[in-house]
């Protein structure tokens, strides 16, 4: 029955002349051709101080790199996972992004593509990069540090033998920690090769020797003093060039600095096994700004250095609270710490990050630095941090400078929102225009990390015929924009900001469809209060004057460069959709009330406006002109679709209804777009002329002869539906096609040309993009796209996003004035010509050659010892200071050949081996009789040992032991049918154990019992003594009450004597 039907559907779509093997996936290739701005859902930044690129990570896995002359690029991941760290390893081109499944990404950025994945076994919790070679510090919440090892060739990661364990760091004290979480580590400024410093969630700082590999200072933790409050901490950093400060903020808000020896100041010698480690356990001061007392956490800090007088420290709390002061800037004076210089930084919204970056403006070549904070938002607030400086210093003077003001980053769109937007191509101009002056002038452009005021000087602008592809947007505040979309980076042509009815001031309303046809150079707008705006333009060339001229005075005069005339009519209700017939000159404009208005362009008058009676929703969202024959009868056809997905034809000429009623769906939803197929959409397509009318009474056929019937196409955001159009002219409901979509609404829809055939573009509220051919609706391809998941406005506002295609395929959506993304859905690449040059980040010709990769030999490898040489660093910077000539700079080569030789061999065989011993099965490290749980009677007085145990190590036997018990069990429980040929095997392999001197398989069996009944037992024994406990406490309590009245009794007694 099936194949039955499916050969009919067949014949019958031959039939009509439509081909159902037109569309095919290879013709298509769904790409995300160029990004520009700042992604949506953006909450962490990562700097690359020498390359000078900005890498933004995205809460979805995106990542988006900002470099210099404008380049940027977009990278995104597999998964869609949240990014818990992001750090470059500078000036090498390598991006590391740890995400929340503890999954270490390595990011090729000259490449723009993920080179491998590093799977780590535990949760981390800090991640740090040794700059100057190719080591990573990974912390993790156990405690433990382990030391990672990146070949930049392959951009493999190789886990090291090095490790610091928290028994080593901390000691086998025994004492009970909360949490062993590494929240930071900081290889200490000057000796980043021989020391790094790292700072627990319980507040434990701990300055590790890496080639001695052992502590040799502690401070920090948590100080016992009544009614202290618990604290975490939450962020850290150096406050000194030379590694002697350490700034570490907290969850209570509490800012405490600690001071750490310096090289210079650390005499003791480390080579002695004895314990030399120095303990300092108060903070040498405190930092009162009131985050403290109004319980903000502490999540970010940052220390830029300068001279003594203009260093800063920059505190910034946490997102989730709200607060006046969340981001302050103190002037760091280490003589004068009791006074503390401070300003705090008003901002629209809480930040999750902040960042510190460098640059220069066309105005000043001089290097400037910015402070970037990046709100919850996802916006980015930038500061000139020269002001910040200047005012610090000269804030307590006569004279104070004025308060420094943030800068938003966005782009040359203007603030207002976009509410319409067009996508026009034009099929004769050519490419082969001046491609260099246009990358010329591209770079005009003032970038986005820029304080810079966008502006842009289209001076030179002189008409259409040359533009490509033209993007026009209308906006909230009645202006409508004009842009060259063929470069990717969209270059302002010039703008037109509508005037009122009496040109007496501009309008303020919201632009809410448009319609634009480069060939007759005609261009109609409709607004919010229902006013329509016919603009016709001049012969070209424009005149080249001030593209950005606004329309001003009567806009019946023309005095605007490009603009010839202006025309207006008003008709009921804001105004929701427009066609245009060329051949009749006839206008049809659709309104949020329902009302249909046809307007002669010539005269701009009104022919008739009819008003369509709707259930739901009677708002008009799309208007079709149509020349229709049917049993010999001629009819233009003006066909209607409502907002509650609706169809309705009517004469053209009169606007009487056709039919007696609508045609809908049983069940109704919103409905998005409608289209008529009349087995020409690619050639209607390239006409460039939408909407206009097809002649179907000329004998369009298929290719058997017979005549095409015409469909119409309506998508809604719950299906996709395909009518005939004879039917829908007799009011009868005929559903040729029909596509159900699932649980995600369908948000956007239109239709584009192949090479080959027409399809349907479809996107869904999670971002799913789909590709379905005409008119089958059956799916041909579909991809996900993170940019285009789509929210909701909030009431009365205007949606964030919009969203409008060309007619080849290429859609353009503009988010706010924070993004642009284009996605392509064909193969063709000539129209984003320039996008090698603008999205290349990452400059080969700066890397310097100190920084090379060290490499291990095949015999070097095998005996662990490298013998890579490395160049001397010239001039290089870290994050916390430079190295120079200085007497206190280390050699680096040196220090750093023997860190290969140190990280590749294990400082704690003894942990492995045991580590490797509890691993396997046959090894029971822990025996059941070590455990004295005796009654308090029958054990000896003396002193109490528990204290001494190591309890770390206890529980982790423990557990071990027990799952090795459950194994045992499980075993033991297998089906009797499987016991048989076993037990054969397992006397053979009980002979073998026993001729070897190991136990068989039953005196494991019974070793296991034992085990388990003094288990048991032992159980039994500590419940006994918690049932001891409390009746001891009892007693105790009725001895302390005794005892009491006693006294009393003593002392009552002494009065009355």
């Amino acid at each position: 029955m099936d194949t039955f039907v499916k050969k009919l559907v067949e014949k019958a779509s031959k039939k009509a002349g439509y081909s159902t093997e037109n569309l095919k996936p290879e013709d298509l290739d769904l790409h995300v051709a160029f990004h520009y701005g700042i992604p949506s859902g953006s909450f962490m930044f990562a700097y690359d101080s020498l390359q000078k690129i900005l890498a933004i990570s995205t809460k979805d896995g995106r990542i988006k790199l900002l470099g210099r002359d404008n380049t940027q690029v977009l990278l995104e991941s597999t998964e869609i996972l949240a990014t818990k760290f992001l750090q470059f390893i500078d000036n090498q081109g390598l991006l590391l992004r740890v995400t929340i499944k503890n999954q270490i990404e390595v990011w090729d950025i000259n490449r723009k593509m993920l080179s491998s994945v590093y799977y780590f076994g535990e949760q981390i919790t800090s991640l740090t990069i040794m700059q100057q070679c190719f080591f990573i510090y990974v912390g993790d919440s156990l405690g433990n540090i382990t030391v990672l090892k990146l070949d930049k060739e392959s951009c493999n990661i190789e886990k090291m033998q090095y490790r610091i364990p928290f028994s080593a760091s901390h000691g086998n004290s025994g004492e009970a920690v909360a949490d062993y979480a590494v929240m930071h580590i900081l290889p200490q400024p000057k000796a980043e090769s021989k020391r790094i410093l790292l700072i627990f969630n319980d507040g434990s700082i701990i300055l590790w020797a890496i080639q001695e590999s052992k502590a040799i200072f502690k401070t920090g933790g948590k100080i016992q003093s009544l009614g202290q409050e618990n604290k975490e901490v939450t962020s850290a950093c150096w406050a000194c060039p030379f590694g002697s400060r350490i700034v570490v903020g907290y969850s209570s808000g509490e800012i405490l600095i600690y001071t750490i020896p310096s090289a210079s100041e650390l005499t003791t010698d480390l080579t002695t096994d004895k314990e030399s480690s120095k303990i300092q356990n108060a903070p040498t001061s405190k930092l009162n700004l009131g985050y403290k007392s109004e319980k903000i956490p502490i999540a970010s800090l940052k220390w830029a250095h300068s001279d003594e007088k203009a260093a800063r420290l920059y505190v910034m709390g946490a997102a989730d609270t709200v607060s006046t002061n969340l981001v302050q800037v103190i002037l760091w004076d280490e003589q004068t710490e009791l006074r503390t210089i401070k300003l705090g930084l008003q901002l629209p919204e809480p930040c999750v990050d902040m960042e510190i970056i460098s640059g220069s403006t066309k105005t000043s070549k001089h290097k400037q630095e910015f402070l970037l904070l990046l709100g919850k938002s996802g916006h980015i607030y930038a500061y000139d941090d020269c002001l910040i400086e200047k005012y610090l210093l000269q804030s307590q003077t006569r004279s104070p400078p004025s308060i420094p003001r943030e800068f938003k980053l966005r782009l040359l769109f203007p603030s207002s929102s976009i509410t319409s937007a067009k996508f026009v191509t034009n099929n004769s101009s050519s490419l082969s225009s001046l491609d260099e002056d246009f990358i010329q002038v591209a770079k005009n452009i003032p970038p986005l990390l820029s304080l810079e005021a966008k502006q842009f000087d289209a001076t030179g602008f002189s008409g259409f015929s040359k533009i490509k592809n033209l993007y026009l947007t209308g906006h909230s505040d009645g202006t409508i924009n004009f842009w060259d979309a063929t470069c990717p980076i969209f270059l302002p042509l010039f703008s037109i900001k509508q005037q009122s009815e009496d040109d007496s001031s501009s309008s303020g309303l919201a632009v809410t469809a448009m319609h634009y046809n480069n060939q007759s150079q005609l261009l109609v707008s409709g607004d919010q209060s229902g006013m329509v705006r016919i603009y016709r333009f001049k012969p070209e060339p424009f005149s080249t004057e001030n593209s950005f001229s606004l329309l001003q005075g009567s806009s019946k005069k023309g005095n605007h460069h490009a603009i010839q005339s202006v025309k207006l009519i008003k008709v009921s209700g804001p105004v929701l959709s427009v066609n245009l017939n060329y051949s009749s000159g006839h206008l049809a404009v659709g309104s949020d009330q329902g009302y249909i208005s046809l307007i002669d362009i010539e005269g701009a008058t009104l022919i008739y406006q009819k008003q369509i009676e709707s259930e739901i929703s009677a708002g008009v969202i799309s208007l079709h002109f149509e020349n229709f024959s049917f049993h010999g009868f001629d009819k233009n056809l003006l066909l209607v679709a409502t907002r509650d997905s609706s169809v309705l034809a009517l004469d053209n000429a009169t606007g009487d209804t056709l039919s007696n009623g609508m045609i809908h769906p049983r069940k109704r939803s919103k409905a998005l777009f409608m289209q008529i197929l009349d087995g020409q959409e690619r050639q209607r397509k390239g006409s460039n002329i939408p909407g206009g009318p097809s002649d179907s009474s000329k004998g369009l056929s298929a290719g058997d002869g017979m005549p095409r019937p015409l469909l119409l196409l309506l998508c809604a955001e719950k299906a996709a539906y395909v009518y005939s159009l004879a039917h829908v002219v007799q009011g009868v409901k005929k559903v040729c096609y029909k596509k159900k979509f699932g649980s995600s609404s369908c948000y956007w829809a239109s239709t584009f040309c192949s090479p080959s055939s027409a399809g349907l573009i479809l996107l869904f509220s999670c971002g799913k993009l789909e590709i379905r051919s005409l008119p089958e609706l059956s799916l041909v391809k579909e991809t996900a796209f993170r940019s285009f998941a789509y929210f909701p406005p909030k009431a009365n506002s205007y949606c964030e996003s919009s969203i409008c295609s060309s007619p080849d395929g290429e859609l353009i959506l503009v988010r706010s004035d924070q993004e642009i993304v284009v996605v392509s859905v064909s193969s063709r690449k000539e129209i984003y010509r320039h996008l090698d040059s603008f999205s290349q980040v990452y400059n080969k010709d700066m890397m310097s050659e100190a920084f090379v990769s060290p490499k291990i030999g095949e015999k070097e490898k095998k005996k662990g010892i490298f013998g890579s040489v490395i160049k001397d660093l010239n001039s290089s910077k870290t994050r916390h200071g430079a190295f120079g000539a200085d007497e206190g700079t280390e050699d680096m080569r040196a220090s750093f050949e023997e860190l290969l030789s140190i990280f590749a061999i294990s400082n704690f065989p003894a942990d492995v081996e045991q580590a490797n011993n509890l691993a396997m099965e046959e090894d029971v490290d822990l025996d059941i009789d070590d455990i004295h749980l005796d009654d308090p009677e029958e054990r000896p007085k003396r002193h109490n040992v528990i204290p001494s145990l190591n309890k770390q190590k206890l529980a982790s036997k423990l557990q071990s032991f027990k799952g090795k018990l459950k194994q045992m069990k499980v075993k033991n429980e297998k089906p009797a049918a499987q016991e048989e040929p076993q037990n054969e095997k397992a006397g053979a392999v009980d002979q073998i154990k026993k001729k070897y001197g190991f136990p068989s398989s039953n005196e494991t069996s019974a070793v296991a019992t034992i085990a388990g009944s003094k288990l048991t037992e032992n159980l039994k024994k500590l419940q006994g003594i918690n049932m001891r406990t409390s009746e001891m406490q009892e007693t105790a309590k009725s001895y302390s009450s005794i005892a009491k009245d006693v006294l009393r009794n003593f002392e009552h007694d002494n009065k009355n004597s």
